[in-house]
């Protein structure tokens, strides 16, 4: 398959997720797009990281690997990638911008090559799967990012293959960062034991604080439902 083949792949690929007719899912669309919506997850991120280390130390660590996950996938996107591969977004694209259904005029910046929202969701996503080591919990951040990729193709921001690219980017950040960066510098700083206790995950986390994470990314679901109904 060549490149024009792929293009208009991706094309339409897009308008079958993109809108709909129904005024609700165009609010929850735009409620889970927002970064605010989700500054409870960051919150209770903190939280169990600040509960499950031993050290002011470790945290810090932690506190700046995350940090630097966001800015290996988000900020070298937007700095970088974007204006040298300048893809036009479906939104600003004059060749399918008409077919494109947008939700309250927003349209995004002008290019959308890759997806910074896919990027640093899937980066924090793949980088505390790894530091915590706990299957439900994964799934669950996992499914958080994969839900705000959802959000970006409904609302006709980007297009699948920007989606594909930002999680691909994504996942690499979060693995590079976890195994080069935070592994490497914990040996020095941990103490090292690992945990045989079904009250913890292997990397020594509490599981009922893991719950309050799968709590909080409920509720916040719930408040984007009931949101999208005003």
């Amino acid at each position: 398959m060549d490149l024009d083949a792929l293009i208009q792949l991706d094309k339409e690929l897009l308008l079958s997720v993109n809108g709909s007719t129904s005024l609700f899912v165009d609010n929850l669309a735009m409620v889970l797009t927002s970064a605010v919506t989700w500054v409870p997850l960051y919150i209770s991120l903190f939280y169990i990281v600040v509960r499950n280390n031993e050290s002011m130390k470790q945290i810090l660590l932690i506190i700046c690997c995350a940090a630097l996950c966001v800015l290996l996938s988000g900020t070298v996107d937007d700095m970088f990638v974007k204006p040298n591969i300048a893809r036009l977004r479906p939104s600003h694209d004059s060749q399918i911008a008409m077919l494109v259904d947008v939700v309250d005029g927003y349209r995004g910046g002008k290019y959308g090559f890759f997806s910074a929202h896919a990027a640093n969701t899937f980066s924090i996503a793949i980088f505390f799967s790894m530091l915590v080591r706990s299957k439900i919990f994964s799934v669950m951040l996992i499914f958080w990012s994969l839900l705000n990729c959802w959000t970006r193709m409904y609302l006709g921001v980007h297009y699948p293959g920007d989606i594909i690219c930002g999680l691909i980017w994504g996942g690499c950040v979060g693995l590079f960062v976890y195994y080069i960066v935070y592994f490497r510098i914990n040996r020095y700083i941990s103490s090292g034991m690992r945990f045989i206790s079904s009250q913890y995950t292997s990397q020594g986390y509490l599981n009922t604080d893991l719950d309050v994470i799968i709590s909080v990314l409920v509720y916040t679901f719930i408040y984007a439902l009931f949101r999208a109904c005003f």
